[in-house]
């Protein structure tokens, strides 16, 4: 959307605002975090050489088998010894591939990592690090130097504005009960959304966590009866009614209160005319008792 254009063919907006299904907050809940809230995330393909042969004449070969475990033991110690301990980092190497015979030396192991951090600086130092530790156990195995590749996957780190976020944190507290509402810790896996607040408008950002973990397997995970499914497990079922309506609450409310008073008067009219279902009720901070709308928006 932003390569097409999203902001040149439509105004820029005051605000981004966005949701994220949670599966460790039970349904009714919501949570946030100021600042750095996901992870930048790099995906790093390294190919180790060797020379190939017979697996029973090693000494006539470089065996990149035996060098691969070397260098991932050794990524490890950027994050334990290079970065910063204030600061968050993750090198995970997630899959090896070499060979195809028990016998056979192969020329080559293929390494796949997924790299996260969180601002610009921490992020080029990890990677600058993965280049040269693998240029120099290569050099100590006396083999030609790996290839280091950093996949056009990026996905930049997501910054919650500190002001909108208290403010959101307010709004939501106001909306859906203080207990519902919760500040956690910023999460290592990567999101988008982040794209959208790193525009050359710099629009202030939030998403949020939209709680949706049916309460009882919320209580019995607390009392270390049940161990929750993480997210994109085949096991992760949202508690829908409870987690729709919270998300449409949470939502509405925070766009009704960040649109101003101007806007605000705008809807109260277009809700005043509107039909009304039966039992339902309207409050906000905006409801004019001498109109027609005293409907409890904070409902909505």
């Amino acid at each position: 959307m932003l390569q097409s254009g999203l902001f040149r063919k439509f105004p820029r907006p005051n605000f981004n605002l966005a949701l994220h299904v949670s599966a460790d907050l039970p349904s009714g809940m919501v949570a946030y975090t100021p600042g750095y809230a996901f992870a930048n995330v790099d995906t790093v393909d390294i190919t180790v050489y060797g020379e190939g042969g017979h697996g029973a004449a090693p000494h006539k070969t470089r065996d990149p088998v035996v060098l691969s475990p070397q260098l991932v033991l050794v990524l490890q110690t950027i994050v334990s010894r290079e970065v910063a301990p204030s600061e968050s980092a993750v090198v995970t190497v997630g899959s090896i591939h070499g060979g195809t015979q028990h016998h056979v030396i192969p020329n080559e192991v293929t390494l796949q990592l997924s790299v996260r951090s969180y601002g610009p600086k921490v992020r080029g130092q990890i990677l600058a690090a993965i280049k040269r530790i693998s240029a120099g156990l290569a050099a100590t195995a006396v083999t030609r130097e790996p290839s280091v590749s950093i996949l056009d996957l990026y996905t930049p780190s997501v910054y919650n504005d500190p002001g909108l976020s208290e403010r959101a944190a307010r709004i939501l507290s106001t909306s859906l009960g203080a207990e519902q509402v919760e500040k956690i810790h910023p999460v290592m896996v990567g999101e988008d959304f982040g794209r959208f607040g790193l525009a050359k408008l710099r629009i202030p950002s939030l998403i949020f966590w939209l709680g949706s973990v049916e309460a009882s397997h919320y209580r019995e995970a607390q009392a270390g009866k049940r161990k929750l499914p993480t997210l994109h497990s085949s096991q992760c079922i949202p508690d829908p009614d409870p987690t729709i309506e919270t998300g449409v609450r949470a939502m509405t409310s925070l766009v009704y209160d960040l649109m101003g008073p101007a806007v605000q008067r705008s809807c109260l009219v277009c809700l005043a005319q509107a039909p009304l279902r039966e039992g339902h009720r309207f409050r906000g901070p905006y409801t004019d008792s001498r109109s027609a709308c005293s409907r409890d928006l904070s409902s909505f």
